[in-house]
């Protein structure tokens, strides 16, 4: 089990600490939705959450086979949905390019993506879009 310590700053801010290494993390309520915009909102870190989740385990898949992933970059994007707000979908656009993966490790690493635990954890009601580029 992992653990964080969090604290409301007030003006629709909080402070989360990642207990084991002590990394400091700030949010901030979206400037649509009352609040400066300046950090990561709650949501917006669900939908980085998803993307990060995917690209490690493609990394991981790839590490134990002995296949390279560098230069893999990915971008991560959310709809919200009118009040009450929740997300509505989250795409997730992974690219690597100007590698020589064959078409089954491709495949196997596009499965292992959609299988992340964040993927399968998030609610079938939020949609996700995902898009490799090879």
């Amino acid at each position: 089990m992992v653990n964080f310590h969090s604290e409301y700053q007030g003006n629709l801010r909080t402070s989360v600490t990642h207990e084991p290494s002590g990394t400091k993390l700030i949010t901030d309520a979206p400037t649509d939705n009352h609040g400066k915009g300046e950090n990561f909102s709650p949501t917006d870190l669900v939908a980085t959450a998803l993307g990060s989740c995917m690209v490690t385990i493609m990394g991981i898949v790839a590490q134990r086979a002995g296949w390279s992933l560098d230069g893999m970059t990915w971008k991560s994007s959310k709809i919200m949905t009118p009040p009450p707000r929740r997300i509505a979908e989250i795409s997730i656009h992974i690219k690597l390019e100007n590698h020589s993966l064959t078409k089954e490790q491709k495949q196997t690493l596009e499965t292992a993506a959609r299988k992340c635990p964040v993927a399968l954890t998030l609610s079938p009601e939020v949609k996700q879009t995902v898009i490799f580029d090879w």
